[in-house]
């Protein structure tokens, strides 16, 4: 007697669909909680966390911060709802430029260290676009 399970395409889609939306999740709280300090602390306890943003100006600051949150809240909302779903993708892809140019700014300041986070980032953000946009595509509600 065999104990042998075969995979279908639909055990497939489903482990690829919980997937997409455990990465969803923590990659939305991932953002909106390194958003959330910069657009309401003041600039120099947030300088005590982030040495850089004594240096930036306190619109870039803000600005930064802002796109991060909604940015988080792009990558579920439109999804869970299935208002404008196909929103779910683009906001990852928006994410994965975000953190492209967090890597390019690390860079610029020699901070080397912190452009790995930088790349895991933006490849879970690549995989939730790549997920939703190629693969199993969000229908909108009826």
């Amino acid at each position: 007697m065999s104990t042998h399970t075969t995979t279908t395409p639909q055990n497939r889609s489903k482990v690829l669909h919980i997937s997409l939306w455990v990465a969803q999740v923590l990659l939305a709280a991932m953002f909106i909680m390194a958003g959330f300090p910069k657009v309401v602390q003041p600039i120099e306890q947030l300088s005590q966390m982030l040495p850089w943003a004594s240096e930036a100006p306190v619109a870039l600051i803000r600005f930064i911060g802002i796109s991060e949150i909604l940015g988080g809240l792009g990558l579920i909302l439109p999804a869970l709802l299935r208002i404008k779903p196909q929103l779910t993708a683009w906001a990852a892809i928006g994410l994965v430029a975000v953190m492209i140019f967090a890597a390019i700014f690390h860079a610029s300041r020699g901070e080397f260290s912190a452009i790995g986070m930088n790349v895991i980032l933006a490849l879970v953000a690549a995989f939730i676009a790549w997920g939703w946009f190629k693969k199993i595509p969000i229908l909108p509600k009826a």
